[in-house]
């Protein structure tokens, strides 16, 4: 991998930002990301060859570091949403049942044999995704917090379940791995917690900022990778490894400048690298030749926010119900860690991103309507 695919890689990135800068469009940033890489990718151009070993390393790297994002956003540190865990509990459940239902379904009808990944792909929700579209039409945590601990639950659960179903051949190995992972996590939990009570995490932390070390993220780095080594070791994905560790971040208290740090290497480089890989990886023109996956790819979308309208049986609001549809962290995965094992059809692939925007569209108008609920109740200022 040279330097000019680099730069290249950045540039195309760029469309992230971009489409993302006009907030009323509701663009997620990865979006514009995935765009760029089906440009210069399989589906484009062909400017860069994304089963490049070096390539496919940083775009890992730039997944695990994504799902440390994504886990360090879950809120299990907040008493108010552990509060309503009975509740989201009970969404996450129904709307899993409809989602097995349902996955089954689509499985039969388009003959793919994979009822097991659509039913995850169709319960899964997406606090990254869903939350920021709700804070920014002015919904305070509080009037959401049933949504945040439904969403959380089904964020847990997916990520969790999701290598044994893409790969049930080795689910013993990597439910092991798993454990270990869990364990080591719940372990470092423990370890922060402690020093957290002692003067030598504080002491640590200035020492660290006076002399510019950086060690609070390089320690982060060495955990990361450490489960990571366990993953590979496991025959699992470092998907759950970067996950469990932003779980760690989010249970110990993580420092802000390390969430500086670890957003501005992720956000600003390997985030943003693995979701242009994964648009480069994707070959849309298989599309044309298995119409069936555009129809399969509409369903899944459109499934998902079904699925997800059972929510309402723990009272969730309809808005709400629709809004939690949201996807994208499961279904990314499960693309790229079908790419990886190379289990999906033909355009399979392909079909399963569609779903995912079909749910985030979804998503933003359920937003948009919550928006105009509160211009009237609250009179035009809310929400700029």
């Amino acid at each position: 991998m040279s330097f000019t695919v680099l730069a290249l890689v950045v540039l195309v990135g760029l469309l992230g930002p971009l489409l993302a800068a006009r907030s009323s469009w509701r663009i997620p940033v990865v979006v514009g990301e995935l765009t760029g890489g089906l440009i210069i990718g399989l589906s484009g151009f062909n400017l860069v060859d994304p089963s490049s070993i070096d390539f496919h390393l940083l775009a890992t790297i730039g997944f695990g570091l994504t799902m440390v994002i994504v886990g360090s956003q879950i809120p299990v540190a907040d008493a108010a949403v552990r509060a309503l865990v009975p509740k989201g509990l009970l969404g996450a459940a129904a709307v899993g049942v409809a989602a097995a239902a349902l996955g089954v379904a689509i499985a039969a009808l388009f003959g793919t044999g994979h009822a097991a990944l659509y039913a995850v792909v169709l319960a899964s929700s997406s606090a990254a995704l869903v939350l920021p579209m709700l804070q920014s039409v002015g919904m305070r945590r509080s009037s959401v917090t049933q949504l945040v601990a439904q969403i959380a639950i089904a964020d847990v659960a997916c990520i969790v379940v999701l290598p044994l179903v893409v790969a049930p051949d080795r689910a013993p190995e990597a439910a092991i791995g798993a454990l270990v992972i869990a364990a080591a996590a719940i372990v470092l939990v423990v370890v922060l917690r402690r020093l957290s009570h002692t003067d030598l995490r504080r002491r640590l932390h200035r020492f660290s900022e006076r002399r510019r070390f950086a060690l609070e993220l390089r320690f982060s780095l060495l955990a990361l990778f450490t489960f990571a080594a366990i993953a590979q070791f496991a025959t699992l994905s470092i998907m759950l490894a970067g996950f469990a560790f932003g779980l760690v971040l989010a249970a110990g208290g993580e420092p802000r400048r390390l969430a500086r740090q670890l957003f501005g290497i992720t956000e600003g480089f390997f985030g943003p690298l693995f979701f242009v890989w994964l648009g480069a990886s994707l070959d849309l023109r298989t599309l044309a030749g298995h119409p069936q996956m555009i129809l399969l790819g509409a369903a899944l979308g459109l499934s998902a926010v079904v699925a997800h309208l059972a929510s309402r049986v723990a009272r969730l609001p309809w808005s709400q119900s629709v809004a939690s549809a949201g996807q994208l962290g499961v279904p990314v995965a499960a693309v790229t860690l079908a790419l990886q094992s190379g289990s999906l059809a033909a355009g399979e692939d392909a079909a399963i991103i569609l779903g995912a925007l079909v749910t985030i569209a979804t998503s933003a108008l359920a937003t948009s309507s919550i928006a105009r609920k509160l211009v009237t109740r609250t009179g035009p200022t809310v929400g700029r």
